[in-house]
């Protein structure tokens, strides 16, 4: 197909992962290969007709090795020159893709046009791949215009994998081998790629307003998890409250925000929080979420401090901190930004205006 002068042009970043790796014949282990290769094994790019132009990380990393400075690289790749293309589609591996998209989501601002993740459970080039298929779909779907307004249809950080078109920051990995390895359990899915793509406009993602992109790339890692578990210590509850340099904890608990109610567990926390640490509540169900005031265990936490991170997922929980406090906002400010929905995030009694 000719490629027209109106055509879409789309910047494909290459970060690594399955979809770009080859299998060493000598190990027997995967291993990343050249862009080009990536190219030569999906010709029917070219059919598409776009405008194609592509970046990559040097080296090209295993998403497990993912990390802030990274997603800064990344979010360069495409603020930098965020005005020159139509779309962009990420390839990224799939355990850590969650993470990214969820961060992006946060770090590129105002975002108004397609960020699109994508990646595979098997290698391009493999006799039964998903790569392929993924590739192409996460090209159209940063392509594909509104034919409301003219603008993109997208116009958020999304992953495309298997046949699901998923909100970045609602996604989270549910499977190790399912070629439609991700899932929003809190949020329906923005699209289904079948016969046609078929997007879920009022599901989408709408900026107010037209606004510039005003990226932030600084991620302040001093974040960590807390997991509550039958048979928890408070030894062990104050030392990682009590760890050095960190400000925040995702505290993920039962069910609908539940966690034992006995006295040393609550004032630990509310230790915590008079510290000046934030700590956010949410659940380790993949569904559902926080309600404080459901039971008492639950309301006890609320009155202790912790904040309740609604139905965010652990994922948007942990990168939207590092992001609050990438900010440089004080606890109080980050405390605050934590119960309202920034880019879609969550599901909040709060309005969106709040958030501003």
């Amino acid at each position: 197909m000719t490629t027209t002068a109106d055509a879409p042009r789309i910047l494909l970043i290459y970060t690594g992962g399955t979809i770009g790796m080859t299998e060493d014949h000598a190990t027997g282990t995967l291993v990343p290969f050249d862009f080009s290769h990536l190219m030569e094994n999906v010709p029917k790019i070219g059919r598409l007709g776009y405008r194609l132009d592509h970046v990559e990380l040097d080296p090209p990393i295993d998403s497990s090795n993912m990390n802030p400075a990274l997603w800064a690289k990344v979010c360069h790749m495409v603020a930098d020159v965020y005005d020159s293309y139509d779309g962009f589609v990420i390839l990224h591996g799939t355990d850590t893709m969650a993470y990214t998209a969820s961060a992006l989501s946060f770090m590129l601002g105002a975002l108004a046009k397609p960020v699109v993740l994508t990646g595979s459970q098997l290698p391009i080039g493999e006799i039964r791949e998903d790569g392929t298929e993924n590739l192409i779909t996460a090209l159209q779907v940063a392509a594909a215009r509104d034919p409301r307004d003219g603008g993109p249809m997208v116009r958020e950080v999304v992953i495309s994998f298997g046949r699901d078109i998923l909100r970045g920051n609602r996604a989270t990995k549910a499977s190790s081998t399912n070629f439609g390895a991700f899932k929003t359990f809190n949020y329906p899915p923005l699209g289904r790629s079948d016969l046609h793509i078929d997007f879920n406009r009022d599901r989408l993602w709408r900026p107010a307003g037209d606004t510039p992109l005003n990226p932030c790339f600084a991620m302040d890692d001093a974040v960590t998890e807390l997991v509550v578990y039958p048979g928890i210590s408070e030894r062990v509850l104050r030392g990682t409250l009590s760890i050095d340099g960190v400000k925040a904890f995702v505290l993920r608990t039962y069910g609908a925000g539940n966690a034992p109610t006995e006295d040393w567990f609550v004032d630990a926390l509310a230790d915590a929080v008079k510290a000046g640490k934030v700590v956010v509540n949410v659940t380790q169900c993949p569904a559902g979420g926080v309600e404080e005031k459901r039971y008492a265990t639950g309301d006890a936490l609320a009155r202790a401090g912790v904040v309740s991170g609604y139905d965010m997922t652990g994922e948007a929980a942990l990168t939207k901190l590092m992001h609050l406090f990438g900010r440089g906002l004080s606890p109080e400010q980050v405390t605050s930004y934590m119960q309202v929905s920034m880019r879609g995030e969550l599901t909040a009694p709060l309005s969106r205006a709040q958030a501003r």
